[in-house]
């Protein structure tokens, strides 16, 4: 069995270890997207302190839960986002106006749907939390 998607993977065990109530999860394989979307999602303070272990191979991350997540995920393929249709966008995927965050890929480096419109920027559309 091949592993498609390495986010779609993590996103998907934080998601079930936050649903049984476990205070950490481990997630591996470890990649740089993984590891800039955990970063905007402690930011924003839904995770809490994420270390990354080096076992000389893929990696491995262990993340703090703090309870406060109430979904994630991946959207595939990753679509063209322009400026202008962020806001569709955030209106499909999350489910108030209140709260919750879009994560895009852009020349800015992987950042959230607020920092995207702040910056000016579009790009390509990684997946959601909330």
């Amino acid at each position: 069995m091949v592993l498609i998607s390495v986010l779609n993977d993590a996103l998907r065990s934080i998601y079930n270890a936050e649903k049984r109530g476990k205070r950490q999860v481990l997630i591996r394989p470890c990649s740089k997207v993984i590891v800039k979307f955990l970063t905007v999602m402690m930011k924003h303070g839904y995770i809490g302190e994420f270390e990354i272990v080096d076992d000389h191979r893929a990696g491995k991350i262990v993340v703090n839960l703090n309870g406060r997540l109430n979904k994630c995920g991946v959207i595939s393929p990753r679509f063209d986002v322009p400026v202008k249709n962020i806001e569709k966008w955030v209106n499909n995927l999350l489910p108030s106006r209140q709260f919750g965050f879009v994560v895009l890929t852009t020349s800015a480096g992987i950042i959230d749907h607020e920092e995207a419109r702040r910056k000016h920027t579009g790009g390509k559309v990684l997946g959601f939390f909330y």
